[in-house]
């Protein structure tokens, strides 16, 4: 069997493996979803769906009946613990490029009407190679001023610069007044850069002094950094207004409040 194959049988039986460990265990949760299904990082499904719970409420200010978005909702990481926390005032909109993902979630939220999930054809290296639609142009498909959270997690850190200043354009968008965006990056400060410098970052970005900063040349989009001046500006010009940043670990220290930085903004 040629290596690539091999690999990934292997990666296949072990994760049916763990599957059925969760199984007769009694640890599966049908809002989780099997090992093998799940393409999104390599974090603990649910250990960080329970993680981002706690910031969307306690840096995000989220309360039970508010309108969230999930941008790049992947196979339901943050949609599993906002089911159990929005109220049925509360609603749930995510959207991916992953067809597997979402049919997954429409076949388990199927019974919840104010959880919703959108298949949208963009272009992805990774995700969706043989996608229509350009991330540069892409209008969310939504009213404006609709959702009182957007949420993006792992989202703008796979963007290139275009992409993420589209997508800031369309959140602001649909942000309604005195709305928040919680998003994840790397951001580029001085201390990500003496980090990054010094071989103590999580991420080894190559030219990090730049605006704009990648682990790979060949597929960019697998990891990027922007400088913070830049994502500042790029807030206020798409009528975002910053309300906190919370430092990563990525950066070499233990004490950060996730593995990515935390940015919150206003809607003004």
């Amino acid at each position: 069997m040629p290596e690539p194959l091999h690999e990934r049988a292997r990666t296949s039986l072990r994760l049916r493996a763990l599957d059925l460990r969760d199984r007769v265990g009694r640890r599966s949760d049908r809002l989780v979803p099997p090992r093998r299904l799940d393409f999104v990082g390599h974090s603990d499904f649910v250990d960080t769906g329970d993680e981002f719970l706690r910031h969307f409420r306690e840096l995000g200010a989220l309360a039970r009946d508010e309108r969230v978005l999930d941008v790049g909702c992947g196979i339901g990481r943050m949609a599993r613990p906002l089911a159990g926390y929005l109220s049925p005032k509360g609603s749930y909109d995510g959207f991916d490029v992953n067809p597997e993902g979402i049919a997954w979630c429409r076949d388990r939220y199927a019974g919840r009407p104010n959880f919703r999930f959108e298949l949208v054809d963009l272009f992805n290296r990774r995700y969706n190679p043989a996608g229509t639609l350009s991330a540069e142009t892409f209008a969310f498909p939504y009213a404006d001023a609709c959702f009182d959270l957007v949420i993006a997690t792992s989202v703008m850190t796979h963007l290139l610069e275009s992409e993420t200043d589209r997508y800031l354009g369309e959140i602001g968008r649909v942000l309604a007044p005195g709305g928040r965006l919680l998003a994840t990056w790397f951001l580029l400060d001085d201390l990500s850069r003496r980090a990054i410098a010094d071989g103590r970052a999580g991420l080894p970005f190559l030219d990090p002094e730049q605006r704009v900063a990648v682990v790979s040349d060949d597929l960019p989009e697998e990891a990027v950094a922007y400088d913070r001046g830049w994502v500042m500006e790029a807030f206020r010009r798409h009528g975002l207004e910053l309300a906190s940043i919370h430092p990563g670990t990525w950066r070499g220290d233990d004490d950060g409040c996730s593995f990515q930085d935390i940015v919150v903004g206003t809607k003004t």
